[in-house]
């Protein structure tokens, strides 16, 4: 049999270099590989596997709908697509709104893009109208629209997000604020101003939206409290959707439902975006949903666009059955309480080491700890989005004594799945303890 290695184009890698391990299994928070180790997954793999690996809900909820009904286009009705639908409408409180299925997030957000610039009439994503504004040092996906709206330097090359009606402005980086603020909350309603300004300088009737994360990304950045509410005060004032980025935050993954749902009201956005923790990634699938105003614009209308496998009858009968197991397992208030743990012993690690600049997150199990060469000066170990050597031998021998950590950068990212358990995490943070005071000893 071929090696993987030589039959299969892997993605975000060089690849002459990939020489991963093979999952064979798993169970809970840990990975099963074909030579037997078990490895604790600290990053939920890409953030998605929010309820572990083969929880047996899912599985058995996959099992019993294909025995059902494999697969019917969204021309026809399906069940568990309907029931899911409502779920997420109930969840989310967008009574009265609508739900489209994607089959991921980066077409989750290409196809909320389309969908706010066919409901505000501003269709083409030219100069003449249909602007979407963006944030630099964001991520929205790998196809070229959420390429062009990513603020990601891995990327910009290969996209002209003039060409795709995309604007950017500066993130809510509190740490190392664009604005020049050493004050999180300041930096933050700076963050916010800036999408008013811009929205302004372009004329809110040629911007059809603003996407944005509202809390965890591939990116490291946690915005401060004070943005995500004046963000959609801003938005709404001028009449331009907002469309929360929610693929990663969504489903317990920053202590809610939706991470947009610390603010209560006030930070209700039009559209969301989901995929990952959606189906705890045991099948893909992706949504936008919409809120009332936006879905009322469109009931008259042609929706012109779909792929085959959007509201797959096997991958919504898993979301369904996430829905259920994050509810009666009460897997939301878990994540909730042990974020906040969680982010507590981080805080206790960066008393001890100086490599530590900053650690922030914690609403749910997501939290960042950003390495620095000088705590004063915050100047980074290695320019971003490069990542220090030190910090790549530390990954390795953490993989080499059973656990699996995600980098980025400079940055450690800490996403385990909610059902890891209490003893399974303290031993995973000892662990980078130890390795922080062998890799980058004072």
């Amino acid at each position: 049999m071929m090696a993987e290695r030589d039959s299969v184009l892997h993605s975000w890698s060089v690849q002459a270099d990939w020489d991963a391990p093979t999952v064979v299994g798993g169970e809970g928070a840990r990975l099963r590989l074909a030579d037997g180790r078990q490895i604790l997954d600290m990053s939920s793999l890409a953030e998605c596997s929010n309820l572990g690996h083969q929880h047996p809900r899912l599985v058995a909820a996959i099992r019993e709908q294909a025995q059902r009904l494999c697969f019917v286009t969204n021309a026809w009705g399906a069940t568990p697509r309907a029931e899911l639908a409502q779920a997420l409408l109930e969840r989310s409180g967008f009574e009265g709104g609508r739900v489209f299925f994607t089959l991921a997030g980066a077409d989750a957000n290409e196809h909320a893009v389309k969908i706010a610039r066919q409901a505000s009439g501003k269709l083409r994503g030219t100069g003449d109208g249909g602007i979407v504004i963006a944030r630099d040092r964001s991520y929205h996906g790998a196809t070229h629209l959420a390429m062009a709206m990513s603020g990601d330097t891995r990327t910009r090359v290969q996209v002209d997000p003039d060409a795709f009606g995309v604007e950017h402005v500066p993130p809510p980086y509190a740490y190392r604020c664009p604005f020049g603020s050493r004050d999180a909350a300041q930096c933050g309603e700076l963050a916010a101003d800036a999408v008013a300004q811009r929205i302004d300088a372009l004329g809110a009737g040629r911007v059809a939206a603003v996407i944005v994360e509202p809390n965890a990304g591939s990116n490291g950045i946690v915005a401060p409290d004070s943005y995500w509410p004046a963000l959609r005060e801003h938005t709404a004032q001028r009449g331009v959707w907002l469309i929360a980025d929610e693929v990663m935050s969504a489903f317990g993954r920053c202590g809610e439902w939706f991470a947009w749902q610390r603010h209560g009201e006030a930070g209700r956005p039009d559209l969301m975006t989901l995929a990952k923790g959606l189906t705890g990634a045991a099948l893909p699938l992706g949504a936008v949903v919409l809120s009332r105003d936006v879905a009322a614009r469109l009931q008259h209308e042609t929706l012109y666009t779909g792929l085959t496998y959007c509201g797959h009858p096997l991958a919504c009968a898993a979301g369904l059955a996430a829905l259920q197991a994050y509810e009666e397992e009460s897997l939301i208030e878990r994540s909730r309480t042990l974020g906040a743990a969680l982010l507590s012993q981080l805080q206790q690690l960066q008393q001890r080491h100086a490599v530590i600049g900053d650690v922030r997150g914690g609403h749910g199990l997501f939290a960042v700890v950003e390495l620095v060469a000088d705590r004063n000066s915050r100047e980074p170990l290695a320019p971003w989005p490069q990542t220090p050597a030190p910090l790549k031998a530390l990954v390795d021998e953490a993989m080499a004594q059973g656990v699996s950590f995600a980098t980025r950068g400079n940055l450690i990212l800490l996403a385990p799945p909610l059902v890891i358990e209490e003893r399974e995490l303290a031993d995973a943070v000892a662990l980078l303890d130890r390795l922080l005071a062998r890799h980058f000893p004072h």
